[in-house]
């Protein structure tokens, strides 16, 4: 079955050089609209290719890779706009509509703006700016723990909100961020907490006992790296943890807690030191 909007492996039906025809069950023969076929390609062969759909609702391939695939989010920029609404770039030969209706404010030629990919009535690969229409605010197959993909939506009172799995609405806390980050910026992030509300918290670290065995693992690597001696504590700040061992100072503290017990570590105010 084709998926609209994704990348399909398809039989070459028809070459003669210039033209290319893929067959497309359903849909008939599908044109690839690539300048130059692959090299070698011939009637026969198996080709993987972005199915997309025309000015007419036709179906067209190409080997390009866009930016982002049906219900995926994305930081693109726009590159015209007329009488039936802005188009983005998002990497391939046709630009992708954002209707008047699907805009969350008036867009502009050279503007930057977070689009989700959807189907349209008309079945055409369409795009909008009022993520609210589809991003939600309660998860439903989610937990705690799990890695997702995020995408950086805004800046809100308390921290950064972010598109979770193109599908739910989450936030980083500015206090647990110590990396610079922006609009439209994809990082991988994990489920920190799921509140009662369904709503979510997110880190951009593992969190639990999950983390804190390689942690430990290599705090001991430091140390031994160091003459047994690093000049970090459980006082030491939030930004000098994370740019050493790229966690948060809980994670840390978890971390150096369990070697303290195990008699391993030797902790002051301002430095660690390892036992012999």
């Amino acid at each position: 079955m084709i998926e609209i909007g994704h990348f399909n492996t398809l039989t070459i039906k028809s070459y003669n050089g210039m033209q290319l025809h893929l067959e497309g069950d359903k849909f008939g023969d599908i044109l690839l609209t690539d300048k130059q076929a692959p090299r070698g390609a011939k009637v026969g062969n198996s080709l993987d290719v972005f199915i997309y759909t025309g000015s007419n609702s036709e179906i067209l391939a190409t080997c390009k890779k866009p930016f982002v695939e049906m219900d995926g989010v994305a930081w693109l920029k726009v590159v015209s706009v007329n009488q039936a609404g802005a188009f983005l770039d998002w990497g391939i030969a046709k630009d992708l509509l954002v209707p008047f209706a699907e805009q969350d404010y008036e867009l502009e030629a050279g503007d930057y703006c977070l689009a989700k990919v959807y189907m349209d009535e008309q079945h055409r690969i369409a795009a909008s700016t009022e993520l609210n229409n589809f991003i939600l605010d309660e998860v439903s197959y989610l937990k705690e723990g799990d890695k997702v993909s995020l995408v950086i939506a805004k800046k809100t009172d308390l921290g950064f909100k972010a598109v979770v799995d193109n599908a739910f609405w989450g936030v980083l806390y500015y206090n647990e961020v110590f990396q610079p980050l922006k609009e439209g910026q994809k990082l991988t992030g994990y489920i920190k907490k799921i509140r009662e509300d369904r709503k979510v918290d997110l880190s951009l670290n593992k969190t639990g006992h999950t983390h804190v065995a390689p942690l430990t693992q290599q705090i001991m690597t430091r140390l031994e790296e160091n003459n047994g001696h690093l000049d970090l504590s459980d006082k030491s700040s939030p930004e000098e943890i994370n740019a050493a061992f790229g966690v948060s100072k809980k994670v840390f503290k978890h971390a150096i807690g369990v070697l303290y017990k195990e008699r391993r570590i030797t902790l002051t105010k301002t430095s660690i030191t390892l036992n012999h």
